[in-house]
């Protein structure tokens, strides 16, 4: 293999060998906002029409479960590298920034869509099977474990110790992810807030999912992929610059 192959296959092994970790428990957290939400308000909200709240709810936890442990791959395995002390051996190697951020972001795809297919394969059974346009859901799940993959790189080079990981992802991830209409229709909120969920690049990976399943947005699927797009090409270039710099690499 060439050195990004070995790389990328080490940090896809790195999540799968505790995979009960990395991958079961991101299934049964979703697993329980599904029952604990679906049964609440199943009778009471509708948010489009012929469609059961219960199943308005499957898309957005799925994709909220890629995005979150794309983001967690690539940060975590950074941060830990660096406190460690092992990542002097990937420095150590002749490897570009371009074969570091393949490696990372293509591993982080990878256990986004993982987690992302084992939460929809568990949950289906609860709500029925909907996929009216599989190809939008591919392309959001794509570029958005890739975003958040590339989000993640820049965290863990940034970040020098555990808890200011665990602050980027509580103040900024988490936030970001449960305020972009995983929950809820932004046509249910005042007007206000409806300006602030647009302005929220994660409304538009979550609402374009969505529309994939079907064919039902508060937005146009164009315009979501048109800013993830724009996002995409933004934080990936932001990675890419800094693995080159070496920032916080290369003392």
């Amino acid at each position: 293999m060439s050195g990004w192959q070995t790389l990328f296959y080490k940090e896809v092994l790195r999540f799968w060998k505790v995979g009960f970790q990395t991958v079961a428990a991101p299934v049964v957290t979703a697993l329980l906002y599904l029952l604990i939400f679906g049964h609440v308000l199943q009778d009471h909200v509708q948010v489009f029409d012929g469609v059961a709240y219960t199943s308005f709810l499957l898309p957005g936890l799925i994709m909220m479960s890629v995005l979150q442990n794309a983001f967690a791959n690539s940060s975590s395995s950074l941060i830990q590298s660096k406190v460690m002390g092992n990542l002097v051996f990937v420095l150590l190697t002749p490897l570009s920034h371009w074969a570091w951020f393949v490696a990372y972001v293509g591993s982080s795809i990878v256990r986004g869509l993982a987690v992302g297919l084992c939460v929809w394969l568990v949950t289906v059974w609860f709500v029925g099977f909907y996929m009216v346009y599989p190809l939008w859901i591919l392309v959001f799940a794509v570029l958005g474990a890739g975003l958040l993959g590339a989000l993640g790189v820049i965290a863990g080079l940034w970040a020098d110790k555990f808890d200011q990981m665990a602050a980027f992802q509580n103040f900024l991830i988490l936030p970001a992810t449960f305020l972009s209409g995983v929950f809820y229709s932004i046509h249910s909120l005042p007007p206000f807030w409806q300006f602030v969920s647009h302005l929220n690049p994660f409304f538009y990976m979550i609402d374009g999912f969505r529309y994939g399943f079907f064919g039902q947005g508060d937005v146009s699927p164009w315009l979501s992929l048109a800013v993830l797009g724009a996002a995409w090409l933004l934080v990936g270039g932001l990675a890419l610059h800094l693995l080159k710099s070496g920032y916080k690499l290369r003392h």
